[in-house]
């Protein structure tokens, strides 16, 4: 295990390591020399990036999340982050594989993100993308007629989950691609909530059942 580091602790991160230089390959030298300001645990300071995605890669959760982008939804920077969080396999973009990465807050350069150009693809990947090259369930999330409720469905501990655009929703190819689509309990008066919210919210329902149950 690397040795703790004692630098001085700052408002935007750590300053210079402070004291003889902590061995190990994992640790950058420019970060050691100059601080590490950038958004990430305490334990991978002055970490290598690729360093942080090994350790991250070792212990990844088996469910992906795949968001369709037509429309260059500005949800999808905020869905890439929580997925970050969630410690997602891979995030896949269907549609433009041009989107805007602000909400990501640079958790791009730690989460694996694969593009796909139709619903087709997507498909046609998920067909030998489980671990034991079977098909891979794909679960959408939309409140469309006959959908069940998340809450009281078992998610498959290996799937992905697919996201549709702020709006418009699941696109009908995509509704088809589908094993079951699953909606989110609400109580209020508004039809739909947030699509980064949304995929939060399934991400933490497939953690409190694979990773707390």
């Amino acid at each position: 295990m690397p040795s703790e580091p004692t630098p001085e602790l700052t408002t935007w991160g750590v300053g210079p390591w402070i004291g003889p230089a902590p061995e190990g390959d994992h640790f950058d030298s420019e970060l050691l020399k100059n601080g590490d300001t950038r958004n990430v645990l305490d334990q991978y300071r002055y970490w290598k990036m690729e360093s942080i995605v090994a350790e991250l890669d070792s212990r990844r959760h088996k469910f992906h999340v795949a968001i369709e982008n037509w429309q260059h939804d500005l949800n999808i920077g905020s869905i890439v982050r929580t997925a970050n969080a969630f410690l997602a396999a891979e995030v896949h973009i269907i549609g433009h594989k041009r989107w805007n990465r602000r909400g990501a807050m640079v958790t791009d350069r730690y989460q694996h993100i694969r593009h796909h150009n139709t619903v087709e693809e997507f498909l046609a990947w998920s067909k030998t993308a489980r671990t034991d090259g079977a098909q891979l369930p794909i679960i959408a999330i939309d409140n469309v007629p006959g959908c069940q409720k998340i809450e009281q469905y078992q998610l498959p501990e290996e799937c992905v989950l697919l996201f549709g655009q702020e709006g418009p929703g699941l696109s009908e190819p995509a509704i088809a691609a589908a094993e079951v689509v699953l909606e989110i309990t609400q109580f209020g008066s508004t039809r739909s909530i947030n699509a980064s919210a949304a995929a939060a919210i399934a991400m933490h329902a497939w953690v409190m059942q694979h990773v707390f149950n």
